[in-house]
């Protein structure tokens, strides 16, 4: 099993504007979490600029289908994002 993290640059109008989104990605992001794909999630503080989620699989396939359905990029709360294969090599939960 591998590791990707799906990183968000976050639009300037993030957080004024995401909530009419929010229970829609936090819905996409459970249903994932609860099938084993997201382990991780959350985005960054002050500035709230960023965010990271954490996926498991064979493939990035699973992280890029997550960004590509999800309402936050689809109606630009996300102006650029990307999914690159993270090699982690210790932790409590780390699988290989």
């Amino acid at each position: 099993m591998n590791y990707y993290i799906l990183n968000y640059k976050l639009a300037d109008n993030y957080l004024e504007d995401r909530g009419q989104y929010r229970a829609e990605h936090l819905g996409m992001a459970k249903e994932a979490a609860e099938k084993g794909e997201l382990v991780l999630g959350g985005a960054l503080d002050e500035p709230a600029d960023q965010a990271f989620l954490i996926f498991r699989g064979e493939n990035d396939q699973t992280a890029t289908a997550f960004a590509e359905n999800d309402p936050y990029v689809k109606n630009g709360l996300i102006k650029e994002w990307e999914v690159r294969k993270w090699n982690a090599v210790v932790g409590s939960r780390i699988e290989n």
